[in-house]
């Protein structure tokens, strides 16, 4: 998985905006596409740590930007466009996932979250413990550390997505950290506890260009 996508400069995000509602229908579609191939990634990646499958997570992601484009025209700029997205994202992926958890039939296991991405050095074992680790994680908790170790925003700008204070941004990803710590520590085998504990800032928590969740 790669590492933060790019961002956009404000007057970039600005100019597209413009030209996404444009009279123009050529320079609307042309800026319609520049933003999903934008967004894309990013959005689909939060949408998987959220919905915990991919079949799942690109729903939610289609629905994601049927409601950007829907809502473009009505859209007054109070926030970022890519804050904006992030937003509706977020309320697509818990919305998609909801309906699954009251589908799902039981016996049937939904596929593990997708980890951050990772150290290459960061072995198998580890990288499927990561997975398991953070399927048991609040859909909160999830969700400030995909928008923080893996798209690398600020609480700020987590706050601002997610319509909370940053301080509660501060709380939520301190208290995440040591849930995925205890995952950790919870599935590391017998024959690795032998040799002793071992500490919750691992590898295992390290994103591809350093970010410690």
């Amino acid at each position: 998985m790669s590492g933060p996508a790019p961002r956009l400069e404000v007057a970039v995000e600005r100019a597209l905006l413009t030209a996404a509602v444009s009279s123009v229908a050529r320079e609307r579609a042309a800026a319609q596409t520049r933003i999903f191939e934008v967004f894309r990634e990013p959005l689909f990646r939060l949408c998987l740590h959220l919905c915990g499958n991919r079949a799942t997570a690109e729903d939610a992601l289609q629905d994601t930007f049927l409601s950007v484009f829907r809502a473009l025209p009505g859209f007054r700029a109070d926030a970022r466009l890519s804050t904006w997205m992030y937003r509706i994202a977020v309320r697509e992926a818990l919305r998609h996932r909801a309906r699954e958890v009251s589908r799902r039939v039981e016996g049937m296991e939904e596929e593990p979250a997708a980890p951050f991405a990772g150290d290459p050095a960061i072995r198998r074992e580890e990288s499927e413990a990561l997975r398991r680790a953070l399927g048991q994680l609040s859909a909160d908790h999830r969700a400030v550390l995909s928008l923080f170790a893996v798209d690398g925003l600020s609480h700020r700008e987590i706050g601002e997505i997610l319509g909370v204070p940053e301080g509660t941004i501060w709380s939520r990803l301190h208290a995440a950290r040591k849930r995925l710590a205890a995952e950790l520590g919870r599935g590391v085998p017998a024959e690795r506890s032998a040799r002793g504990p071992r500490s919750p800032d691992t590898t295992g928590c390290l994103t591809e260009d350093g970010r410690r969740v």
